[in-house]
């Protein structure tokens, strides 16, 4: 799709403003931001300056259809050029509905049986595409040296709860099935998300470590929702103005779980799940002014303490999304880094971290 003169602007002014000199971002930022004994990040700072000035928001009114447009186009202006070299592979997953569009995504020379990630994006089960995170699987899949499998699950309000559940599930019991096919080592299957795409992961490896036969090797989590029952202080104190507000994430729930639904059932809330052993290892990041970070690190201690391997990784300085934000400044792609480096060690000792 063609991009509008508007974006194709704004995204050379963003790059623009990321070159200056740190002086000049700094006032273009302003004043450095501390809470909760945290300074956020001078490139997550200018970030949030820039979508101020232009005018953008995550959700935009109440209108699903515009979000989704809205986001198409914010990921030209942050999510920078496609990564390569990289093959990539249209594939359609055989579901009960439909069928689920995937993509799957080969760096150049990796040789065959290798890891792979079956990938659910983020955008609170309402909004985003295989598109909108593209430059994110590219990114894994080049620094940890996987193949990835970026999946198309179905989403609210069309499709609620627990439609998207099903799907994950679907795909990665097709990934397992069709490892050979896909150029992939069955042993050495991971699940991975961001946000909503996190929760869909940690729920896939609850429920397939649950039922018996095929689980995941590795679970990799970016800054997940796992409870949807009850409020956490970091939605309090960081509720609005650090790109995920409060009332953006009341707006997804209430289109992906809408009443009548059981927000504490634990393929919705997986940190209420009551026995969380023999679940395979995790890398669990977080971002430290994100409404989601207590709820993120409150699910990686409980994995600890029920044995299961986990790293919990706390990006105090950045904020929601970061694994998105791969264009522009430095900060974004270090700690994207960070992760695709757990995923290449999880996925390289069968053993887990």
């Amino acid at each position: 799709m063609a991009l509008s003169l508007r974006t194709q602007v704004e995204a050379a002014a963003a790059q623009l403003v990321y070159a200056l000199p740190s002086p000049v971002r700094r006032l273009i930022a302003g004043r450095a931001i501390r809470m909760d004994g945290q300074e956020l990040a001078l490139d997550a700072q200018l970030l949030l300056r820039l979508q101020q000035i232009s005018g953008a928001e995550l959700v935009r009114g109440a209108s699903v259809a515009q979000a989704r447009t809205l986001l198409d186009e914010s990921r030209h202006l942050v999510g920078g050029k496609p990564m390569g070299p990289i093959a990539t592979r249209e594939l359609v997953i055989p579901a009960e509905h439909d069928g689920l569009a995937a993509t799957l995504y080969t760096p150049a020379g990796l040789a065959e049986p290798s890891g792979l990630l079956v990938f659910f994006h983020g955008g609170g089960f309402v909004i985003g595409t295989r598109a909108s995170h593209d430059n994110t699987a590219r990114f894994l899949a080049l620094r940890a040296g996987v193949r990835v499998l970026s999946v198309e699950y179905r989403l609210a309000p069309e499709h609620v709860f627990p439609a998207a559940v099903d799907d994950a599930v679907t795909a990665f019991d097709y990934a397992h099935a069709k490892a050979a096919e896909l150029g992939a080592d069955p042993a050495r299957i991971a699940v991975g998300g961001d946000s909503a795409g996190g929760n869909l992961a940690a729920v896939t490896a609850q429920v397939t470590t649950r039922r018996g036969g095929p689980a995941p090797a590795f679970q990799l989590l970016f800054y997940p929702t796992t409870d949807s029952s009850v409020r956490r202080r970091s939605r309090e104190l960081f509720g609005k103005r650090f790109f995920l507000t409060d009332k953006h994430m009341t707006w997804f729930i209430d289109q992906y779980a809408p009443e009548g639904v059981d927000r504490s059932d634990p393929r919705l809330s997986p940190l209420l799940t009551e026995d969380l052993s023999g679940l395979p290892p995790a890398y669990i990041a977080t971002a430290g002014f994100d409404p989601l970070r207590d709820e993120g690190e409150a699910y990686a201690k409980r994995l600890q303490e029920a044995g299961v391997q986990t790293a919990l990784s706390r990006q105090a300085d950045l904020i929601h999304g970061y694994a998105n934000f791969l264009g522009v400044g430095r900060r974004f792609r270090e700690a994207t880094a960070e992760a695709a480096g757990a995923l290449r060690l999880g996925l390289s000792n069968r053993n887990g971290l």
